[in-house]
C-alpha cells in the first residue's frame, strides 16, 4: 500500500507541475502606426490566430494582450483604410514581454481577402528584390552564428564568398558593391576580423568574421538586392540596413548566453517608466579570447573580439521620439611562428603575423510627428573604422599595411500624405569622409578627404487596389572630383488576383569610387550600375508564397587599366569587378572609367513561415556575371558561379506551452567561383603570387556543397526561459576549395580548402 501511496504522490505532483508550466502566462503590447507618416493608428483591431483573444488600440496606437498562453503565435491586425496584416514567426516565452512595432500600409479599399503576410515590416517601400530579417529568425536558422549576414547567404542570389566570412557577392557582384547602414544611415564595414577567410589575408570593405552589433539587439532588418527605391544611393549591389529594436519601457529583463561565438550579456528595461524612456545594452567577449586568456593555444595562433552595443530611447511631448545609439568592438588575429623549423610545413610558418581591427559608431536620432499625415526624421551618425597588418619573419623585409575610414553623416527625411491615395518622401544625406591607406611594401601612402551629397525624392501612388505607382529621382553629387549622376527610380505593382501580383521595378545606381582605386587616378568617376527586376509571386492560404525574379544589371563607368595592349599587356584582361580586399590598390598602373560589365539571371523562391510548427525556405538561382574586356567580348568574372540553389527546412515539436524541441537543416549548393591562373615562372621570380592577367579567369573552382544543421531545445519555467542549442556548420566535412597560392617555401601552388565541420554549442539564459 505504500508504494501505491507513492506512486499516486509522484503522479499527483507531476501533474500539479505539468498543470503549472501549462498556466504560465506573458504579456504581449506593442504599436500600430501608418507606414508612411508614422503617425499612430487608432481604433485598429488586433487579434491573437485561433485564441479569439481580440483588443482595439487606443489614441496613441497602443494595445496589449496580458495573460496570454507561451509558445508560437502570429497576430492579425486590420483598420478601416488599411491593408490587413498577419504577423508571423512570433514565439512567446515566460521570460520576456512580446513587445512590438507594426506599421500599417493605407489601401483605397478594405479587402479583408488580401492580406499582407510577413515575419517584419518593410521598412524601405521596395516592390521587388527585398528579403526581411528578424532577430527571431536569426536565432532559428541553422548556421547562422548570430550574424544578419550569414541568415542573407539563404536567399536567393546571395553567395557566400568564404565560410569563415560574411561577405556576400549578391547577383553575380563583388562584396564590394554592397552598402552597410545603421538605423537607415551609411556606416563603415562593421564587422570583426575584414581579414578572414581573403586570399591575401588582408581587410575586405564590406565582410568580416562577424557582425559587431549582436543579434540581442537587432529589431527588424531590410535586405535589398536590387532596384533600390530613391532613398538608397551611394551602394551598387545590395543594402543591409540594420535597425536597433527599443528597450522594454515597462519591465527589466536580462540575458546571458555562451557559445563559441562568444560570451553575451544583454539588459534592457525603463529609464522612467512614467515618460516611457528605456535603456538597451549588449557586451560580448568572443570564446577563442577567453580561452586564450586561460593559457589555451591554438597551434600559434590568437582570435580576440569584444564589442558593445547599446541604444537609450526618450519619448517627448515638444521633440517626438529621441534615441541616442552606438556600437563598437575591437578584434586581432595574431599568429607567432613556431622557432622550431622542423614543424614548418608552409611560407605562413615562417612569419610573425599581427592583424587588429578597431571600428565604432555613435549617433542620436529624432522622429517627430508634424501632424497626423506627416513624419520628419533627423539622423546625425559618426563611423570609423582602423584596420592594420604587420608582418615580420625570414622573408627579405617586414610588411606593413592599415585603412583608416571615418565617416560623419546626416540624414533629413520628411515622409507623409498629399491625401488618401498618394504619398510623398523627400529629404537629404550628407556626409563627410575620411579615408587614408598606407603599404609600405610598395612605398604607397595616399589618404584624401570628400563630400558626398545625396538628396532625393519619391512619390507612391495608388489608383486602386490593384495598381500602385512609385517614382522617384536620387542625386549623388561627389566633391572628390566634382562629379554629379542623376538617378532615376521608378516601380509599378498589379494585383491579378488577391493572391497573386506582378511588379516591375528599375534604377539607376551608382558608388564613389574605392581609396585603391583614387591612389591610381584621381579623376575617377562613380560607378554606375542600371537595375531592371521583373517579379511575380503567388501567396498561398498556408503561409506560403511563391516568388520569381528575372533581372538585369547594366554596369558602366567600371575603373580598368588604361590602354592595356599598348601600355599594359600584362593587364589585358584585369577588371575591378574582381576584386574584394582593399589593399589590392598597390598596383603599378592607371585606371579610366571605360570598363563594363553585366549580371544577369532568374530566381525562383518557395518560402512558407513557420506555422503548425513547420517552416521552409527554398529557392534556385541561375545567372550569369560578365565583364567587357580590351577585345570587346565578354568574360565571365570571379563571382560568376554559374547556380546557387538553397534548401532550409525546419520542424518544431511543443510537447507543452512551455517545451519546445527544434530541429532545423539547410544544405547549399553553389557553382564554383572562377581566378585568374597563376604564373607559376613570375612566382618564382617575385617571391609571391602572381596572376597571369593575359587571359581570362580560366580556373573554375569546383562546385560548392554544404549541409548545415541545427538543433535547439526551449524551456520556460516561471521566471526564466532558456535555450540549449547545437549547430554543425558542414556536418559532412565537405572539403571546398577557397583558393590556390604559390607558396614560397615549398615552391609550388597550393590549394587552400574552406572550414571542414565546425561545432558551435550555444547557452541562453534569459530573465
Amino acid at each position: 500500500m505504500m508504494f501505491i501511496k507513492k506512486i499516486l504522490l509522484t503522479l499527483a505532483y507531476l501533474t500539479f507541475t505539468f498543470c503549472a508550466f501549462s498556466q504560465q502566462t506573458q504579456t504581449i503590447r506593442g504599436r500600430i502606426s501608418d507606414a508612411q507618416s508614422h503617425s499612430p493608428v487608432e481604433s485598429a483591431t488586433v487579434s491573437i490566430a485561433g485564441t479569439g483573444k481580440t483588443v482595439q488600440t487606443d489614441n496613441q496606437g497602443n494595445f496589449t494582450f496580458t495573460e496570454v498562453s507561451l509558445g508560437r503565435l502570429e497576430l492579425l491586425v486590420t483598420s478601416v483604410g488599411y491593408a490587413p496584416q498577419t504577423i508571423k514567426e512570433l514565439l512567446l516565452e515566460s521570460s520576456k514581454e512580446l513587445v512590438l512595432e507594426i506599421a500599417l500600409t493605407p489601401s483605397l479599399t478594405n479587402l479583408n481577402e488580401i492580406s499582407v503576410k510577413a515575419a517584419s515590416p518593410n521598412l524601405s517601400g521596395a516592390l521587388t528584390s527585398l528579403n526581411t530579417i528578424t532577430m527571431e529568425q536569426v536565432q532559428r536558422f541553422p548556421a547562422t552564428f548570430l550574424d544578419p549576414a550569414r541568415l542573407a547567404f539563404s536567399f536567393a542570389g546571395v553567395a557566400n564568398t568564404n565560410d569563415q566570412a560574411n561577405g556576400m557577392a549578391i547577383r553575380g557582384n563583388s562584396p564590394n558593391g554592397m552598402q552597410w547602414r545603421l538605423e537607415g544611415v551609411e556606416i563603415v564595414n562593421p564587422n570583426h576580423l575584414s581579414n578572414a577567410g581573403t586570399f591575401g589575408d588582408r581587410a575586405t570593405q564590406t565582410g568580416g568574421g562577424t557582425n559587431i552589433l549582436s543579434a540581442q539587439l537587432l529589431g527588424s532588418m531590410n535586405f535589398l538586392t536590387g532596384a533600390f527605391p530613391a532613398e538608397y544611393g551611394n551602394a551598387l549591389s545590395g543594402i543591409m540596413d540594420m535597425r536597433f529594436r527599443k528597450g522594454n519601457n515597462k519591465k527589466y529583463e536580462h540575458t546571458v548566453q555562451a557559445g563559441l561565438v562568444g560570451v553575451d550579456i544583454a539588459s534592457e528595461g525603463p529609464l522612467n517608466r512614467q515618460k516611457g524612456s528605456s535603456y538597451l545594452i549588449n557586451y560580448r567577449y568572443s570564446f577563442t579570447g577567453l580561452l586564450g586568456l586561460m593559457g589555451i593555444d591554438f597551434g600559434g595562433e590568437s582570435i580576440t573580439f569584444q564589442d558593445l552595443s547599446l541604444k537609450l530611447n526618450f519619448p517627448t511631448k515638444r521633440l517626438g521620439e529621441i534615441s541616442v545609439f552606438a556600437m563598437g568592438g575591437n578584434s586581432s588575429n595574431i599568429f607567432k611562428s613556431d622557432p622550431d623549423a622542423t614543424t614548418w610545413e608552409s611560407e605562413k610558418d615562417l612569419q610573425n603575423i599581427t592583424f587588429k581591427s578597431k571600428m565604432g559608431v555613435a549617433g542620436i536620432s529624432q522622429s517627430k510627428n508634424l501632424n497626423k499625415n506627416w513624419n520628419l526624421k533627423n539622423v546625425l551618425v559618426m563611423s570609423g573604422l582602423d584596420n592594420s597588418r604587420f608582418s615580420t619573419g625570414l622573408k627579405p623585409t617586414a610588411e606593413f599595411d592599415s585603412t583608416i575610414k571615418t565617416r560623419i553623416s546626416y540624414s533629413g527625411i520628411i515622409n507623409g500624405k498629399l491625401n488618401r491615395s498618394t504619398s510623398l518622401k523627400a529629404g537629404l544625406f550628407l556626409t563627410r569622409q575620411y579615408d587614408q591607406l598606407s603599404y609600405d611594401k610598395m612605398n604607397a601612402s595616399f589618404d584624401y578627404s570628400s563630400v558626398v551629397i545625396q538628396p532625393f525624392v519619391s512619390l507612391s501612388k495608388s489608383f486602386n487596389d490593384k495598381l500602385s505607382l512609385n517614382v522617384g529621382l536620387h542625386n549623388l553629387n561627389y566633391t572628390y572630383n566634382n562629379t554629379s549622376t542623376l538617378e532615376p527610380r521608378a516601380s509599378v505593382g498589379y494585383q491579378l488576383t488577391s493572391s497573386q501580383n506582378i511588379n516591375l521595378a528599375y534604377g539607376l545606381h551608382s558608388q564613389t569610387p574605392a581609396a585603391s582605386v583614387l591612389y591610381l587616378a584621381k579623376d575617377i568617376k562613380p560607378i554606375k550600375s542600371q537595375h531592371y527586376v521583373l517579379q511575380y509571386k503567388i501567396d498561398f492560404k498556408d503561409a506560403s508564397f511563391l516568388k520569381t525574379e528575372l533581372y538585369y544589371q547594366g554596369i558602366s563607368n567600371v575603373p580598368d587599366p588604361v590602354n592595356p595592349i599598348s601600355s599594359a599587356p600584362q593587364l589585358s584582361y584585369y577588371s575591378t569587378l574582381n576584386d574584394i580586399e582593399v589593399v589590392s590598390f598597390a598596383r603599378p598602373f592607371i585606371f579610366v572609367n571605360e570598363g563594363k560589365g553585366r549580371n544577369f539571371g532568374i530566381e525562383l523562391t518557395y518560402q512558407k513561415y513557420l506555422s503548425k510548427g513547420f517552416f521552409a525556405l527554398i529557392n534556385t538561382t541561375l545567372y550569369k556575371a560578365q565583364f567587357l574586356a580590351f577585345d570587346d567580348k565578354y568574360y565571365e568574372t570571379r563571382f560568376s558561379g554559374n547556380h546557387i540553389v538553397n534548401l532550409t527546412l525546419g520542424k518544431e515539436w511543443a510537447r507543452t506551452k512551455s517545451r519546445i524541441l527544434g530541429i532545423n537543416g539547410r544544405v547549399v549548393w553553389l557553382g564554383g567561383f572562377r581566378d585568374y591562373n597563376i604564373d607559376l615562372a613570375k612566382s618564382e621570380q617575385n617571391q609571391t603570387t602572381s596572376f597571369d592577367y593575359t587571359r581570362p579567369l580560366t580556373v573554375k573552382n569546383p562546385d560548392y556543397f554544404r549541409p548545415d544543421l541545427r538543433v535547439y531545445f526551449k524551456r520556460s519555467r516561471t521566471k526564466f526561459s532558456r535555450t540549449l542549442s547545437v549547430d554543425l556548420q558542414n556536418v559532412a566535412g565537405y572539403k571546398n576549395v577557397a583558393f590556390s597560392y604559390y607558396d614560397t617555401y615549398q615552391k609550388k601552388v597550393i590549394t587552400k580548402y574552406q572550414m571542414g565541420l565546425v561545432p558551435m554549442l550555444n547557452y541562453r539564459i534569459e530573465f
